[in-house]
């Protein structure tokens, strides 16, 4: 056999390329190719070099035979790869139908949408997650409407602070109670009211719709003490009701048990007389 090692140029500096040709026997003038890594590792195929190599250098134009780059495989992957970025900068693809796994049969069967997996990610489109417009003025749809008991009979309004005052056409108290109560169960953000002294002019221009239709406003200590005495006054209420309640039934219980008994006590006394 007939060795020739010399330096590969195509390959990083280090790297040899060695041919063995055959002299004698049935694969005479045959030749084989092997490469050596810089610290004299072997390699007999262009497989085990690229796993070696790895992502370091890219060898699908690399010819094994000759140690050299095929400039022809060269442009083929360069033009493949500019086509590939053409056209995933193209148009998106706006089909949002869900995919068809195309199967053995001659049926079409769809595939599970899986949502709840703990490894899924749910994408959001930061456009429809802004609030939608409102309807401005729409509070005045709850005028009218009044609460009821269960006697079907209408209850006491409650009375506004001074310092809340209605903003816009035909609003009036009713109005904005109904408003500051649906703002209080429907927003998460605090209650100031219109901030814009422009809005007393002109609402339907500077309106802020996340706000009740009412001046800005604002809560005193003297409201706050106020509120509590109020709160206070009902749980005492409550809490006498409730022990008055309590306090009754123990004494219908009381009733019940001692009547039975004063009944057997007549009827031993009957049949002692008798």
């Amino acid at each position: 056999m007939e060795r020739t090692r010399w330096g590969c140029s195509a390959l990083p500096n280090g790297w040899k390329r060695e041919e063995v040709t055959r002299k004698s026997g049935l694969s005479a003038g045959k030749s084989d190719v092997y490469y050596f890594s810089p610290t004299g590792k072997k390699f007999r195929s262009k497989p085990q070099l690229a796993r070696y190599l790895g992502n370091s250098l890219d060898l699908s134009s690399f010819d094994f035979r000759t140690g050299k780059m095929l400039m022809s495989k060269l442009n083929k992957n360069r033009q493949r790869i500019r086509n590939d970025n053409g056209q995933s900068k193209g148009k998106p693809d706006l089909n949002t139908s869900l995919p068809v796994r195309q199967t053995a049969s001659i049926f079409k069967q769809p595939v599970t949408k899986v949502t709840n997996h703990p490894s899924s990610k749910v994408k959001t489109d930061p456009q429809k997650a802004v609030e939608q417009p409102r309807q401005l003025f729409w509070e005045k749809k709850l005028s009218g409407l009044h609460a009821s008991d269960i006697a079907e009979e209408l209850m006491k309004t409650m009375d506004l602070p001074k310092g809340l005052q209605s903003v816009g056409p035909g609003y009036t108290e009713k109005t904005l109670i109904a408003a500051l109560a649906s703002a209080l169960h429907t927003s998460s953000s605090p209650i100031t009211g219109q901030l814009s002294a422009a809005v007393e002019k002109n609402p339907g221009v500077w309106l802020n719709t996340t706000q009740p239709l009412c001046k800005s406003f604002l809560v005193t200590d003297e409201d706050i003490r106020k509120q509590e005495d109020l709160v206070y006054n009902v749980r005492k209420r409550l809490e006498e009701a409730l022990m008055a309640d309590m306090l009754a039934h123990i004494e219908e219980a009381s009733i019940d048990t001692t009547s039975p008994q004063e009944e057997s006590n007549d009827e031993e006394e009957e049949e002692e007389s008798g």
